[in-house]
């Protein structure tokens, strides 16, 4: 919990509460350039810059085709 983590505890019975969640990290360990890594602070800046690619340059269609920073500041426009 020294990063303010927590554990993701689904509802009984309903095991799609951690679909996005799976999914996202599915898609971190098929991108993630980790065979290269010897270091853990390597693996740590490849994992960064994978999300900096997610949060920048990564069009997302629930977010009608934006990235989530464009979606963001498209949210903070329009409120």
């Amino acid at each position: 919990m020294s990063k303010g983590l927590g554990q993701s505890i689904p509802r009984r019975g309903n095991c799609w509460d951690n679909a996005p969640q799976e999914s996202f990290h599915g898609h971190t360990k098929d991108h993630v350039k980790n065979k290269n890594c010897k270091y853990h602070h390597e693996l740590e800046r490849e994992v960064h810059l994978y999300l900096h690619y997610c949060n920048n340059f990564r069009y997302q269609w629930g977010l009608k085709k934006m990235t989530p920073v464009q979606y963001r500041n498209h949210l903070l426009r329009t409120a």
